[in-house]
């Protein structure tokens, strides 16, 4: 039955209309009853034949202060990393891996609730029950979970740590390169708070990646994927060098997979001959061909001024007019030096150099001036100037502007002064524009080695996930297996990350990211409301967000499936 509407004389009447079907099938319509005009149909007396038939049918009537509602909290993150996460087998392996113990709360969706905290709004342990407060989080009972729990659960995951980590691989194995004949190591420093020791401390003086001062920190290296998924990753002591932590992470790789090769792709940092002698010894030892590309940090540049003497004028030429990268390769103790030429960059680096030399150069003349003008007699303002603070002043310049390969002072002479090495400009001038990698490739072609490395810059985009969206950093845990606890709760946190990102490429949603994707959701709510004492719960969702969980392979939520 339905309500409709006529009009006569300019007056609306509403009737009670019945659909039915007659005798041969056909739909038929026929009025109830006549219930007058609209106009004198007033509140009162809607209520009370609303009242009239609630009463007649049996249906409880609404009383206005038997309703409440609770507050709205977000869904749409939780609920899409819900489906991921269980998706992906996390939340079956987790409760295989802990079905052997016994606790008073649900472990693994404890763990669910770290990890997915990281994601959406990463606080600390304190703050993550503040959080909940704030969010659905489907199939998970947070009401009474404290402070203690939190602990508890990072203590048991890092008590599975190598276990969890063999899981995950094994669960992403499907979107892995199958062979994973490619991989990308880093390392990055993570800033830590506290200032008493315990036994076995992480947390060790070293120079931050970040700041490039000097903080108390650990390090945190991670392998990951040609498809940018991280598959292991080890805490190390943060004064730690960096060069020490490749051979150990490329042994645990070899443990865990069965590899006929593999192909080593790292950072500037992490060249070293006895990195280069470390892998090969692997390879001999495992039986497999252990490949590298290793980049030539910046400040060894300086060993390899003859090769680049030698090389550059054929790249420059090469580049002259095309604007375009040049790519050779040739030797370098004994193993293959691939080398590109940006002409862009270089000019880039080039002009930089010039500015920098002349704001020195000019303040050294202005010195010099003021020391001439005082032998001749001429009072200048403020103090009198000596040679010496003239040598610490220009000297403190020629060190913040990085040019003390090319400009040098004396400062044991007895009279300001200062020479410019045309040579050293002339051999930095060279290096502009560079990138140099060490390889042990022999068949693949230059512009093939120098496109593996630069895969890392997207490769690199994890680390700057794990520092911005993950906010890994600052840590205020001291014990550390509570680290490396925390530690993997990122590491699960990137891996969700990286997932949804190659996902969000692949259908081309118009969300750039991540966090947009996340913003774009944090919309979608669940509503919880009782009425007469029965609980009624709801999701609101609109079309577009709808359609973006199902270009990340997610299906939607809806009442029926919120638990």
């Amino acid at each position: 039955m339905f309500i409709r509407a006529s009009r006569s004389r300019g007056r609306t009447y509403l009737r009670l209309v019945e659909g039915y079907r007659d005798e041969h099938g056909r739909t038929r319509q026929r009025q109830i009853a006549q219930l007058g005009r609209a106009d004198q149909l007033t509140e009162d007396k809607v209520r009370s034949l609303i009242r009239g038939l609630r009463r007649h049918t049996g249906m409880p009537e609404v009383d206005p202060e038997a309703v409440g509602f609770d507050p709205a909290r977000s869904l749409g993150p939780t609920w899409l990393l819900t489906e991921l996460w269980r998706e992906l087998g996390f939340e079956h392996q987790l409760r295989q891996l802990f079905r052997s113990s016994y606790r008073e709360f649900d472990l693994e969706a404890v763990i669910r609730v770290l990890v997915f905290n990281r994601l959406c709004d990463p606080q600390s342990k304190l703050g993550v029950l503040r959080w909940l407060e704030r969010v659905h989080m489907p199939g998970v009972a947070t009401a009474g979970l404290h402070h203690e729990q939190l602990l508890r659960a990072m203590d048991a995951l890092i008590g599975q740590r190598e276990a969890l980590e063999r899981t995950t691989t094994s669960l992403l194995r499907p979107l892995l390169d199958q062979e994973l004949a490619v991989v990308f190591y880093d390392i990055t420093t993570v800033a830590i708070h506290g200032e008493h020791h315990v036994h076995g401390d992480l947390r060790q003086l070293g120079r931050s990646k970040d700041t490039h001062g000097i903080h108390r920190q650990f390090a945190l290296g991670v392998i990951q994927t040609a498809e940018g998924l991280p598959v292991a990753h080890e805490v190390f002591e943060g004064n730690v060098a960096e060069t020490k932590t490749l051979a150990p992470m490329i042994t645990r790789l070899l443990e865990r997979f069965r590899l006929q090769r593999v192909v080593v792709v790292a950072d500037r940092g992490l060249l070293s001959l006895d990195n280069v002698d470390t892998l090969e010894a692997l390879g001999r030892e495992q039986g497999l061909a252990v490949d590298y590309i290793l980049a030539v940090p910046g400040r060894r540049y300086g060993e390899f001024a003859e090769v680049m003497e030698r090389l550059h004028p054929a790249l420059a030429k090469q580049t002259e007019g095309s604007g375009e990268e040049a790519v050779t390769e040739t030797t370098w103790a004994g193993r293959r030096l691939v080398v590109a030429h940006n002409p862009e960059r270089a000019a880039e680096q080039g002009a930089n150099r010039r500015r920098r030399i002349e704001r020195v150069d000019e303040l050294g003349q202005r010195l010099a001036r003021r020391l001439d003008n005082q032998d001749a007699g001429k009072a200048g303002r403020g103090r009198r100037s000596s040679d010496r603070s003239a040598y610490q002043r220009f000297h403190k310049a020629v060190i913040e502007q990085r040019l003390s390969g090319i400009i040098k002072a004396d400062l044991s002479a007895p009279r300001f002064h200062y020479d410019i090495d045309d040579e050293a400009w002339a051999a930095a001038e060279r290096l502009d524009g560079k990138l140099l990698l060490v390889t042990s490739l022999s068949e693949r072609e230059a512009s093939e080695i120098v496109a593996r490395y630069r895969a890392l810059a997207d490769i690199e985009r994890g680390f700057r996930a794990l520092k911005s969206s993950l906010d890994i950093a600052p840590v205020h845990h001291r014990l550390p297996d509570r680290i490396r606890a925390h530690a993997l709760i990122c590491f699960l946190a990137l891996v969700l990350y990286r997932v949804l990102r190659m996902r969000l490429h692949a259908s081309d949603t118009g969300y750039g990211s991540v966090e947009r994707a996340f913003e774009a959701l944090e919309t979608v709510q669940w509503h919880r409301a009782e009425i007469n004492g029965e609980a009624l719960t709801g999701v609101s969702v609109s079309p577009e967000q709808r359609q973006l969980f199902k270009d990340l392979e997610v299906r939607p939520p809806s009442r029926t499936h919120i638990a």
